[in-house]
């Protein structure tokens, strides 16, 4: 056996211990079909207790951070590690997660293990990896989304603290988190990349507000966050003064190294599709056999291309262009997986009659456009894909300028 099929090994053995195995006909809930949580409030601390006990156990194990540099608290392990616990992991019962502990475990937590100071990954390190402590993101604003660096929120020096005032928004998991990682101008004579800091902030913080967002698909997932006049110590300060957006690029590499790892799946899948039409009776129509057939062709495609960017990183290459394709794919085949569901339902996803797995696609419907936009919208996706694996020429920038120069949107 070589040194990773007896990491397969010993990981199999340890799940086999702390775990269930996946039921074979684990087809999932056919009502559980939204793209983002529609839980009350009782209900999903109910389900993060589940999911951090988990987490916990992992860590205490050995198998989280498993690709963190040692120095930095991780394993060091290469991403063919990674991979293998997470192709584990699919043979059991694994509790489902939410993006609460994704951004605690896999962004806020590896963030600190990099950029915190000695006393800061201490304090916040292991408690976020372990998911004792709970962080969500406070990055987007509503005037700078795809355009982070246009953030306006500030954070101004006062002796040993700094004074945030702002807001931020879409913002997942707020009112469960114990900490907020936090994106302020501490400097707007210079470009806007240039000024921006980062912060690890309470979020029972005097001054600091969460209210949930109602979202169109039913459920309040995201949240948007007030600040004013937070005051926030500098030994929270995470990094340098101005190196906030190299922590956010930085923390956002991890997103997309974790990517496709998650164990919540985002709404309903081809093989619900299917099974609806056969529910129905209409899988003989020639119609929708072949809109079943350009879903069926378009999932497999992104599956594809997922495996190819996983295996690449495993084996220690470069994914190349197919990393920057997997979100434009995985956003239209959320949607076309809809469109398809909502045809072979036809008036059906118009009124709860209390038949299982048909009103339920309304989740899914309404849910997957925010997808396009959650984590980088289509657009950009494309910019980046055309300027940075493509080489065409960027477009045409006005904001190369002080940030206190550029005019207010």
């Amino acid at each position: 056996m070589t040194e990773l099929d007896q990491w397969r090994a010993r990981v199999r053995e340890w799940l086999s211990a702390t775990l269930p195995p996946k039921a074979a006909d684990d087809a999932g809930d056919p009502d559980d079909l939204a793209v983002f949580h529609n839980l009350s409030v009782a209900a999903e601390r109910a389900l993060l207790a589940r999911a951090r006990a988990y987490q916990r156990a992992k860590f205490d194990a050995g198998y989280q951070a498993l690709t963190l540099a040692r120095e930095h608290g991780g394993r060091g392990l290469p991403a063919a590690y990674a991979m293998v616990l997470a192709q584990e992991e699919a043979r059991f019962a694994v509790p489902p997660s939410t993006e609460l502990i994704s951004v605690t475990v896999g962004l806020v937590g590896s963030a600190v293990s990099v950029f915190g100071t000695p006393p800061q990954r201490e304090r916040f390190a292991r408690a976020f990896l372990r998911t004792d402590l709970l962080a969500c993101q406070l990055f987007s604003e509503p005037g700078a989304g795809s355009d982070l660096a246009a953030l306006r929120a500030r954070a101004v020096r006062d002796g040993a603290d700094w004074v945030v005032s702002g807001q931020k928004v879409w913002t997942s998991g707020a009112r469960f988190a114990d900490y907020g990682m936090l994106l302020a101008r501490t400097d707007p004579s210079v470009v806007k990349q240039a000024g921006i800091t980062a912060f690890l902030v309470p979020m029972d913080a005097d001054g600091l507000t969460v209210r949930p967002i109602r979202q169109m698909s039913g459920g309040a997932s995201f949240n948007e966050v007030f600040l004013t006049d937070v005051r926030v110590p500098d030994a929270l300060r995470l990094g340098e003064p101005g190196q906030g957006w190299e922590i956010a690029n930085a923390t956002l590499a991890f997103e997309r190294t974790a990517s496709g790892a998650g164990k919540r799946r985002k709404g309903g899948s081809v093989q619900d599709v299917i099974a609806l039409a056969r529910r129905l009776g209409r899988a003989g129509d020639p119609l929708v056999r072949q809109r079943l057939a350009d879903l069926y062709v378009r999932a497999t495609l992104h599956a594809s291309t997922v495996e190819r960017v996983a295996n690449a990183t495993a084996a220690g290459r470069r994914p190349g262009p197919a990393a920057s394709i997997t979100k434009l794919m995985a956003a239209q085949t959320l949607t076309l997986t809809g469109q398809v569901a909502a045809e072979v339902l036809g008036a059906r996803i118009a009124a709860d009659t209390g038949e299982p797995g048909t009103f339920a696609w309304t989740q899914h419907v309404l849910g997957a456009p925010g997808y396009r936009i959650a984590g980088g919208t289509d657009e950009i996706q494309r910019n980046i894909i055309g300027e940075r694996v493509l080489g065409l020429p960027g477009e045409p920038r006005v904001d190369k300028v002080p940030f206190s120069d550029l005019p207010r949107t």
